[in-house]
């Protein structure tokens, strides 16, 4: 018993110091980038002369900075990118062609505080509780025990109290220590740690049931215990490799290579057609620009043209990028309707949630980059097709990005 909880005591302080590493790690990472990046723009902008080539050759950074409470759970952080830096030009190629990590590291996921709580914790239950009785019958002394006991049934439950209250003290003690160091509001780790010793007593419950049942009696140690590790390995693998598989054949879903191929196809093809083909779209979206849009340019290029058609092989996106995202949420809604049938997987979910690490944050960000972007544009075009004179003072006016 003192060896399997020492070993759940240091797999989670594991877990949670490399969760604030690692969320420290992304911090500090965003940190560095915001500075860079407003040094490179303000380097940028000091040798341009008007607001198309500004627009065309500023970076903008984008992120999400990892919420207090992630060194919990990682989440779908190492799937779905965080950080971004955008330009002017068409939005949904810059969102989707992104510099995420090794996408078979990703696949792998990491070993935080999620995995120890959700995947691991069942089979230092079933390690603990699964051989209570059994081992009082093989060592002849179980009639005493039932004979002398004023209640069978409070022996049983008392000895189970004493061995899971130590295992949920060894579990969490080091996330409490890991939210004092991260800040996490109490309200958030109250919730974490309410999943886990939810989670902890579902499998103690069903442990003592089954160890408790006609059919347990009549089995040693070994067959009781591979009994329970066969249920744990159901709802552990089976039901989330079986739940994944029947998800992506019920939901059709674009990919993110279609939409950027479609975008730069549009956009490619737009050098090449009528200018005039190009406003009629662009102007269904500003038409108080269609005067001033429009205007036969004095000499040579044309910024307003160059950025109505970006807009355009957006537009033409669009379907495609509604699409991908609409899938990735039904996804998501329907992997939670699955969780209900897999503990394990059912608060993995709730803790990332909690941990503002799940698909829904990751939705939340790319929405965020979109509305930034508009903004951007909103910025740039009052000024472009203004045809406003090119004014330093005027371009410290452009909106920070910020992600609530």
């Amino acid at each position: 018993m003192l060896a399997i909880l020492s070993i759940v005591f240091s797999l989670s302080v594991f877990a949670v110091w490399s969760g604030i590493v690692e969320s420290q790690a992304q911090s500090k990472t965003i940190e560095r980038l915001i500075e860079k990046d407003a040094q490179e723009r303000a380097h940028i902008l000091t040798k341009k002369s008007d607001y198309g080539s500004a627009g065309y050759y500023s970076f903008h950074l984008t992120y999400s900075e990892p919420s207090s409470a992630a060194f919990a759970a990682i989440g779908q952080r190492d799937i779905h990118p965080w950080k971004h830096r955008i330009r002017l030009l068409a939005l949904e190629g810059q969102i989707y062609e992104t510099d995420a990590a090794n996408p078979e590291l990703s696949f792998v996921g990491r070993f935080d505080f999620a995995f120890l709580a959700s995947v691991l914790l069942p089979l230092f239950v079933i390690l603990l509780l699964h051989d209570m009785r059994a081992a009082e019958r093989s060592s002849g002394r179980y009639d005493l025990l039932i004979s002398t006991a004023g209640s069978w049934k409070h022996l049983w439950l008392a000895r189970a109290l004493v061995l899971t209250s130590a295992l949920m003290l060894a579990l969490i003690l080091p996330l409490l220590a890991g939210a004092l160091w991260s800040q996490t509001p109490i309200k958030l780790t109250a919730s974490m740690a309410l999943v886990v010793i939810g989670h902890l007593v579902f499998w103690s419950l069903m442990v003592l049931w089954y160890t408790a049942s006609s059919f347990a009696q009549k089995q040693t140690s070994a067959q009781i215990a591979s009994v329970l590790l066969s249920a744990w390995l159901a709802v552990t693998v089976l039901v989330p490799v079986a739940s994944d598989m029947a998800i992506n054949h019920m939901i059709d879903s674009p990919n993110g290579g279609d939409i950027v191929l479609t975008q730069r196809e549009a956009v490619n093809d737009a050098w090449d057609l009528p200018a005039k083909e190009t406003w009629d779209v662009f102007l269904t979206d500003y038409p108080q620009w269609r005067e001033l849009a429009t205007k036969p340019p004095e000499k040579g290029f044309n910024w307003k043209w160059y950025y109505a058609f970006q807009h355009v092989g957006d537009l033409k996106t669009h379907e495609l990028s509604q699409g991908f995202r609409d899938a990735k949420i039904a996804k998501d809604t329907l992997a939670g309707r699955f969780a209900l049938l897999s503990p394990p997987m059912f608060t993995q979910r709730l803790i990332a949630s909690i941990a503002q690490t799940d698909t829904q944050a990751a939705v939340a960000y790319e929405q965020s980059v979109r509305d930034y972007h508009q903004t951007m544009r909103h910025f740039y075009y009052l000024r472009l097709f203004g045809e406003a004179e090119f004014d330093q003072q005027e371009m410290a006016k452009l909106p920070e990005f910020s992600h609530l």
